[in-house]
């Protein structure tokens, strides 16, 4: 599950935060196989999706990580759940996605195919009310 701001993500949701806010980030990991998977890496990268192929990761800029946007997990035991924080901070307008990647440090232990099929993340910054 991926939740942005507390609400859940799934792939028609859109959640809306205000420019200047730090967004909360949470991702959570189930492992449902029959052995502890680990140790890896997982990375939350942004990005804009322009609607023609074309998408724009150079968002230094724009957005900015409230910690780090990699998280290093040593292992999730089997039927054992663990979650992740973060925070964004949208400094522009604009719509934005969070692609999130998978990094394995250990060939013997494969990922669960699921953890390669978490949502499609959508985030809308908008303009803080005056």
């Amino acid at each position: 599950d991926i939740l942005v701001d507390g609400k859940l993500c799934d792939c028609d949701i859109v959640v809306n935060c205000k420019v200047g806010d730090p967004v909360p980030l949470e991702v959570k990991l189930t492992n449902w196989s029959k052995h502890s998977v680990g140790p890896f890496a997982l990375t939350v990268t942004p990005y804009q999706d322009y609607q023609n192929g074309v998408h724009n990761y150079e968002l230094q800029d724009i957005i900015t990580f409230v910690g780090s946007n990699t998280f290093y997990i040593d292992s999730v035991k089997p039927t054992k759940d663990t979650v992740y924080f973060g925070a964004l901070l949208f400094l522009y307008t604009g719509d934005f996605y969070l692609n999130i990647k998978f990094h394995e440090d250990n060939c013997s232990r494969e990922l669960p195919l699921s953890w390669f099929c978490l949502p499609s993340v959508h985030i809308r910054a908008m303009e803080p009310a005056v």
